[in-house]
């Protein structure tokens, strides 16, 4: 079965959170046999900061961001079986969306993979005439990587004959616990871009923390940072790639996952950097969310923080010998449910009882 799948970069990492999962769930997807091209807009210089060579499990297609670009591209979507459109693609977004189902052969399952379903919902909800509210009729299928029973419900009520969640997980080949690294000491650390819709929270369960904790030394990685004024025991790195992940988790006392407020909001939203941060034996300290306790069990796989004081009492009481219980019971619960084989295999069966749908419907 061919896959076209059109996303936002699947060789870079750069302002580009979703890479993680593309690799992961493509490449499973990949070994249980599928065709893969993956199209990927010249954009944001992200070609500029690669992180990962063209893959041997999908053929990877760069094209210039041009209108003659996307006609290119738009054009090879009638080879495929299964034609996805990612959101977030940051260029033609709806014309990616309105030319796949446009171009798509007769057949072939048409599917929108939201990976930020909280945004893309408040979007249609406030304009009638969104793009991909439009599009939903004409779409057999919408993923998304998070939102769980509120997400379904939500687009389901907006038009989608069928949603649904595909989470984020771990992919053991990439991400895996390694030896620390001196460049990575810290006894907290946050890794994330700065994006406007999560910031305030970054300041209250991040740094006013640090602020409470000023005989800790804290780290932050991440773009847009270095215009942010930080107490003195925070150092900022700046980017950090994907295969310096495992050693920025690995190395510090405990790690910080804080949610986008639409994320926190809506809750069954795992960020990727939980499945990483977990897939390293990393002790993970996050903020609130609802349906956490479905990837990890609080107080014994995963730290949850309700503010920032909560941050502070963590860091304060926490032993080595503890953080390394956490994340040694996080990667077991991960490795046993929360891999992207396990997503692969949702996936797959998805995708064939779909098509068998299909050719049930043309028999009749």
């Amino acid at each position: 079965m061919k896959i076209a799948f059109y996303g936002s970069s699947l060789l870079s990492s750069w302002w580009n959170g979703a890479a993680t999962y593309y690799r992961g769930l493509l490449r499973d997807l990949a070994q249980r046999g599928y065709e893969i091209t993956f199209y990927e807009p010249d954009a944001y210089d992200r070609q500029q900061h690669r992180d990962m060579d063209p893959p041997d499990w999908a053929r990877s297609v760069v094209y210039p961001a041009t209108q003659e670009g996307l006609r290119t591209v738009l054009a090879r979507a009638g080879d495929a079986d299964v034609v996805v459109k990612a959101s977030g693609v940051g260029v033609f977004d709806d014309e990616l969306l309105a030319g796949i189902i446009e171009h798509a052969r007769s057949g072939a399952l048409k599917i929108f993979w939201d990976v930020d379903a909280a945004a893309t919902l408040e979007q249609m909800r406030a304009h009638e005439d969104h793009p991909v509210r439009r599009a939903l009729s004409s779409l057999d299928l919408v993923l998304t990587y998070g939102g769980g029973p509120p997400v379904v419900a939500a687009y389901e009520s907006l038009g989608a004959s069928r949603c649904v969640p595909v989470y984020n997980a771990l992919d053991p080949t990439t991400h895996c616990p390694v030896e620390p690294d001196p460049r990575f000491a810290a006894d907290l650390s946050f890794l994330g871009n700065r994006l406007p819709d999560r910031e305030a929270r970054v300041e209250h369960f991040f740094l006013e923390p640090a602020c409470a904790l000023p005989d800790r030394h804290l780290l932050i990685g991440g773009n847009g940072w270095e215009s942010k004024n930080m107490p003195v025991n925070v150092r900022h790195l700046g980017h950090v790639f994907t295969h310096e992940h495992n050693a920025f988790n690995c190395t510090p006392l405990a790690v910080l996952n804080v949610a986008r407020d639409s994320m926190a909001d809506i809750g069954f939203s795992p960020a990727t950097r939980v499945f990483e941060a977990a897939g390293a034996a990393a002790c993970l300290i996050t903020d609130a969310w609802e349906g956490i306790e479905l990837f990890l069990e609080p107080n014994e796989e995963v730290l949850v923080a309700r503010d920032g004081q909560d941050v502070v009492e963590h860091v304060r009481t926490l032993t080595p010998q503890r953080a390394r219980l956490i994340g040694e019971a996080a990667l077991r619960r991960v490795l046993a449910e929360h891999t992207y084989a396990h997503r692969g295999a949702e996936v797959d069966a998805l995708f064939k009882r779909e098509m068998r749908a299909r050719l049930e419907e043309v028999a009749a």
